[in-house]
């Protein structure tokens, strides 16, 4: 593990037009070393970042030594998206990009690091979207493709809370902390703050405990993230769509000739369950290598990051072919 280290995208043109002679991809890299072991690429969350095991790793449970992806035996790569303020890094227009210009990129960072194959592609959220157009342009770049409560598009419901947290962060005297305490009631559910809070209340602030838990993560957040970040991830959310060349989502997945496992969870109000099993209704019969699995938890969208015995267990029949 060596933090935070950084290479350069030359004369990058988005979709939109706009063109770039360079951009830097800050990145990490944990485990192996690379061009020496399978490489495994990890595509964060929206709030998260390329920190993805060691004692601050948001999926420290599930990479990191004797792990479920284990870094003694695979090469963990994890690139931040450009934007989301690492480093400082902002773009002054953040619609000049949509999630596949974030894919594109990620898989030149792949070239300039001189990896033509990856054993593994994973993302969780609008990670795992960004995984879908990795896989759209490269259908031949990994050997199996896991988006983790996540989907090949932005639908109807995803649209319309990035669209109402776009607002927020536009009109707010908050906007972060508004957007913030708005955006965890769509990853929880209310069952998942009824078992955890049942209407309890903060004695020394006087004001229930849902409360004070809401403003810690929206004071949090805005302690890390900065306007025009939150504004960028944010429209990169509602912009996943594998179909925008108009090819269909059909011909492309057929295309993608890795292993797919789509990972759902059951009370997920985000990134719906149905979308995936949808998608796997509409390619099974086409293409045996795809698979479902559904995670059952009380926690929505964020089991993925809680549940990590169940994760672990889906993992652990893909990640045991190179353990020795």
């Amino acid at each position: 593990m060596t933090g935070i280290q950084k290479i350069s995208v030359p004369n990058f043109r988005t979709h939109s037009g706009t063109f770039f002679n360079s951009i830097k991809l800050y990145y990490q890299h944990f485990g192996q070393a690379l061009g020496k072991s399978p490489v495994v690429l990890v595509n964060h969350s929206l709030t998260g970042d390329a920190q993805v095991c060691g004692p601050n790793g948001w999926w420290k449970e599930i990479i990191g030594s004797g792990k479920t992806i284990d870094t003694q035996h695979y090469a963990v790569l994890a690139f931040n998206i450009p934007g989301n303020g690492t480093k400082g890094q902002i773009f002054s227009d953040f619609e000049d990009f949509h999630a596949g210009d974030i894919a594109s990129l990620f898989l030149k960072g792949l070239d300039v690091l001189k990896i033509d194959k990856l054993y593994a592609l994973i993302g969780g959220s609008i990670g795992g979207g960004i995984a879908w157009e990795m896989a759209a342009l490269s259908p031949n770049l990994m050997q199996y493709l896991i988006p983790v409560a996540a989907d090949w598009k932005a639908n109807d419901w995803i649209i319309a809370n990035t669209f109402l947290q776009k607002r927020i962060l536009e009109n707010s005297k908050n906007p972060i902390e508004d957007a913030r305490i708005h955006a965890m009631l769509t990853y929880r559910t209310p069952e998942s703050f009824s078992s955890r809070f049942g209407r309890s209340k903060n004695p020394d602030l006087g004001i229930y405990n849902i409360e004070s838990w809401l403003l810690h993560h929206a004071k949090k957040l805005a302690y890390r993230f900065d306007l025009a970040s939150y504004l960028m991830v944010n429209h990169l959310l509602a912009s996943i769509n594998i179909e925008r060349s108009g090819n269909n989502a059909f011909k492309i997945i057929k295309k993608i000739n890795a292993e797919i496992h789509l990972i759902a969870v059951k009370s997920d109000l985000f990134f719906i369950s149905q979308e995936d099993q949808n998608t796997y209704e509409m390619i099974k019969p086409h293409k045996d290598n795809i698979f479902f699995h559904e995670l059952k938890s009380i926690h929505g969208h964020d089991a993925f990051l809680i549940e990590n015995e169940a994760v672990a267990q889906i993992l652990k029949p893909i990640f045991k072919h190179q353990k020795t």
